[in-house]
Order: C-alpha cells, then sequence, then structure tokens
C-alpha cells in the first residue's frame, strides 16, 4: 500500500551543485544559531547558491511546477530541531571545555535541558506515529557529531513509537540516542576531527568514548541509568565482535541495540571529510549483511519498515542515466519508491514527466542521490 500523497508547497530537493540563479527556495535555509540566512520563495543569484556552498549546505528546497504535488515533511518542526540541535551544542560544548579531571559532567543542568528537548522531539513525533521516516533538514551544515546524535535520537524515537514503547521508555531510549556520544567530547581533538581515516592507535583511543560517555552520565541528575548504558553499549554487537566489552545478544539492552543500528545507519549514509556518503539501499545492504551477527535481525527488518530511505522530494538518478524526484513511497517497499523523471539520460529536460514505480519495474535502480552516485553500475 503507497503512502497518500498530499497537495501543498512546491518543492524539490535539489544539490546545491545544481541549483541556478533565478530558482526560488521552497523552504528556509537556517544558520547554526537557528536564524533564517534565506526565507522561503527568494530568488537565488549566483552570490547566494556559492555562499550557501561556503556554509556548508548540500542541498536546497527548490520551488519547481513539475513536483507541485509534492510535501516534504520533516518529523520535526523547525522550532523542535533548532532547540534540540542549539542544546546538544551548547550543551556539548560545555563538556568538551570542561578540563576537570573527573568523569563527572558537573553541570547538574545538563539532564534538565536534554530532557526539556527530547520532551519536543517526542510531542512532535508522537503526532503521527505510524509514519515513514524521514529525515529532510536544510540548514548550514553544523559539526557532523550534533547532526549525528539528533539524527540517531529521530530514528531511535520514532522506532520505539512504532513499537508501542510507553512514555517512560521512549524518555529512556531517546536520551540514550542524544547522548550516545556525548564521551567523544573527552576524546582528543586531534583524533576526533582528524580528516582521514584514523590510525589504528587513534581508533583505540576513539573507542574509548563508549566508556567515557557511560562515566559521563552515570550519576548526572536527571539522566536515567540506563540512558547511560546506551552510552556504554551502543557499539556492542549481537556475536560479541564490539566493543568496549564484547557482550553479546543477550547481554545487550534493547535500547542499546536500537540506538546501535541506527548510529551505523546514519554514520553509512552521512558525508565525511575522508569519504563520501553510502547510498541508503547500499547502507541497508550492510545492515541486513549483519544481521543476526552485528544487529537483531527483527530490528533490522522494523528499520526497514519504518524508514524512507528515499525521503519525498529528493533527487535520484536511475541506472538508465534518466534523473527524477521521488513523489512516492511504498509502504510495502520504501526501497522502491515512485520516481517522477524530469531530465533524460543526456540530461536534458522532459517537456511531460512521467512516473515510474520501481516496486514494479525491478530492473530499474536508483545509482544516485543528490549529488552521490554509485559506481561501476552495469
Amino acid at each position: 500500500m503507497k503512502l497518500k500523497r498530499s497537495v501543498g508547497e512546491i518543492m524539490r530537493l535539489v544539490p546545491i551543485q545544481l541549483c541556478r540563479p533565478g530558482m526560488r527556495l521552497g523552504k528556509k535555509v537556517f544558520n547554526e544559531e537557528g536564524l533564517v540566512l534565506l526565507a522561503e520563495h527568494v530568488e537565488l543569484s549566483q552570490r547566494m547558491i556559492e555562499r550557501l556552498a561556503q556554509y556548508g549546505i548540500a542541498h536546497l528546497y527548490i520551488e519547481d511546477s513539475r513536483t507541485d504535488d509534492i510535501v516534504a515533511n520533516d518529523p520535526l518542526r523547525d522550532e523542535t530541531r533548532r532547540e534540540a540541535l542549539g542544546t546538544i551544542r551548547t550543551q556539548f560544548k560545555k563538556v568538551m571545555l570542561d578540563s576537570a579531571p573527573r568523569y563527572s559532567v558537573g553541570h547538574s543542568f545538563i539532564g534538565k535541558a536534554f530532557k526539556e528537548a527530547l520532551t519536543l522531539i517526542i510531542d512532535d513525533l508522537s503526532q503521527n506515529p505510524n509514519a515513514m521516516i524521514m529525515l529532510t533538514d536544510i540548514s548550514v551544515a553544523d559539526d557532523y557529531l550534533y547532526r549525528h546524535s539528533l539524527n540517531v535520537c529521530i530514528y531511535a524515537t520514532m522506532l520505539g513509537l512504532s513499537d508501542g514503547y510507553s512514555r517512560s521508555d521512549l524518555t529512556m531510549l531517546g536520551l540514550g540516542a542524544l547522548l550516545h556520544d556525548i564521551g567523544k567530547t573527552k576524546i582528543r581533538m586531534d583524533v576526533l576531527r582528524k580528516p582521514g581515516r584514523l590510525l589504528e592507535e587513534e581508533f583505540e583511543e576513539m573507542k574509548k568514548h563508549a566508556e567515557f560517555g557511560f562515566k559521563l552520565l552515570k550519576d548526572e541528575p536527571n539522566i536515567p541509568l540506563l540512558s547511560a548504558h546506551c552510552a556504554l553499549q551502543h557499539h556492542e554487537r549481537m556475536d560479541g565482535s564490539g566493543y568496549p566489552r564484547g557482550i553479546v545478544g543477550a547481554d545487550i539492552h534493547d535500547f542499546s541495540k536500537w540506538i546501535g543500528l541506527v548510529d551505523s545507519y546514519d554514520a553509512m549514509t552521512s558525508t565525511r571529510v575522508y569519504r563520501k556518503a553510502m547510498l541508503p539501499h547500499q547502507a541497508m545492504e550492510q545492515l541486513y549483511a549483519g544481521a543476526d551477527t552485528l544487529y537483531e535481525k527483527s530490528k533490522v527488518e522494523h528499520f526497514r519498515d519504518k524508514v524512507a530511505i528515499y525521503p519525498l522530494g529528493v533527487t535520484v538518478t536511475l541506472n538508465t542515466g534518466e534523473t527524477g524526484v521521488v513523489v512516492d513511497v511504498n509502504g510495502q517497499f520504501p526501497q522502491r519508491p515512485v520516481v517522477r523523471i524530469l531530465e533524460d539520460a543526456d540530461g536534458q529536460t522532459i517537456r511531460q514527466p512521467y512516473e515510474l514505480d520501481l516496486s514494479k519495474q525491478l530492473s530499474l535502480i536508483v545509482v544516485g542521490v543528490g549529488d552521490v552516485k554509485l559506481t561501476n553500475v552495469i
């Protein structure tokens, strides 16, 4: 069964490299402090496009009459996203700058601040607990640690909601997800922000973040001990190959299993300084390859069924060379969306766009999302 389409704002998610002067914005663009850089309907100039690219913005929502029935609904209100990112950024920086030789956050308000942010997140996501998860955020590129922490929280909380978790359990899971990487604030900066792959000894240093996070959180007011254990266990794996303790599936808490799964997916689908992002279906294949060895198979399956790996409005390229935009998500096959073709294989605009349902045309596959392309495709 397909997800029902809505009629609303005209927009299409376009890579910044493909944006041209004269295009109009379909959604606001925010800076790190949550202030509006550019409002909806603003006509882009070449200078604007160049400045946005310098800020690290990879995509923009663009008005397009050919896609006027697509509404790209973010699971979070803009206000909630800005509030949550601001809390993560502010509190993580405080912990990072605290040079005291103790493994306690030392700020009694940190738990309260994160609980307030999480309450907003849960309230937003609870408005439609059975919705497919679509992460669509356009803002100045923030520090990966902050964006990743929020993304993992959104994924984990939505999965908990769809799995019937109580409000109390959602709070513990959500806090564990928001704070799963807080231990990285105690990793040496030259290791944490190294623009390349880590050497073996550097990786061993990075692995300490799980234990650091637990020590930071375990005695913190307003942070449940179970949330602290999420920081400790999110790199443990079903077969005992994870760290820091190498425990096996039965000894890993369910919350940590969820967080470990979505942490891996978001990391694989995020562009880093030293590598390009994987395409979403490639990351999903990696999760399936690790089902029941690295990740619990039933959780991988639930994740597959609840995450729209190609969100509405995103620009995709097919193995035919044609380029289009995702206009519908097949609920039973979210990895096989409906694509409206806008350009032919030669990059020429199609006068009369048409739609291809990838769930019915199995020879067609997505080989590019925005500016990320899959190589060696026949």
